[in-house]
């Protein structure tokens, strides 16, 4: 291959994260199946987030040629641009939630997982097939179900519920952050920043901060954040 067939093929547009699958969707029809991504597992504050995002096979490429990935890989701006677009295309889609109070009394996993059940039974109808991004089953769910792990960057439709999770809650928070003024929530949307850390031991937690994480933070080491998940 010449050096400009090489610039050529570099250039060229990459397919849609699917095809580069044997089959995302294990033998089914996209149309029955639903992506589930969660957004706010490591953060000090607030609530996690769950979105469960059901594709037909039309919206796949449409999706894609839009930039569609996972939504830590995207701008605030791409974020918000591609929200009505997911919500045009996809066949349904719900969020669900749980609450400070929950991941406090129940542990992070079980409070997620509340939070994807949550969205899963706010759809139209049950999914044939869930395909939940990473490696843990969704527990309690008793349908079929299949982990993918980064499928928030391989499969559409998890991408598609990991933006529509990720700007659901970016926008609580910033509401929320009027309401709690000092501790810079617009900012890191309740991440264990040094910002936060620092609001943190000068002020105290709010009643929406998560008493078992800050029992395990150091908050006089600035350097060592939750992952921003």
């Amino acid at each position: 291959m010449t050096p400009g067939n090489l610039a050529a093929a570099a250039a060229a547009p990459r397919p849609p994260a699917e095809l580069a699958l044997p089959d995302p969707w294990q033998g089914r029809d996209p149309a029955q199946c639903a992506g589930v991504d969660e957004v706010g597992r490591g953060c000090l504050f607030g609530p996690v987030f769950a979105a469960a995002v059901v594709l037909p096979a039309a919206a796949l490429a449409p999706l894609g040629e839009l930039g569609l990935t996972d939504s830590k890989k995207l701008t605030a701006r791409r974020r918000a641009a591609l929200v009505p677009a997911i919500q045009q295309w996809a066949a349904a889609w719900a969020l669900g939630q749980a609450s400070a109070a929950e991941i406090d009394r129940h542990g992070i996993r079980l409070a997620t997982e509340q939070a994807m059940h949550r969205a899963l039974q706010k759809l139209p109808c049950s999914p044939a097939l869930v395909i939940v991004d990473g490696v843990l089953p969704l527990r309690g769910w008793s349908g079929e179900q299949a982990t993918l792990v980064r499928g928030d960057s391989l499969c559409l439709a998890i991408a598609a519920a990991s933006v529509l999770a990720k700007q659901a809650r970016d926008a609580l928070i910033a509401a929320l952050a009027q309401r709690y003024p000092g501790y810079g929530l617009d900012r890191h949307a309740g991440y264990g920043t040094a910002q936060h850390r620092a609001a943190l031991a000068q002020w105290g937690p709010t009643p929406l901060h998560r008493l078992s994480f800050l029992g395990r933070l150091t908050l006089s080491a600035p350097g060592t954040s939750f992952e921003s998940r």
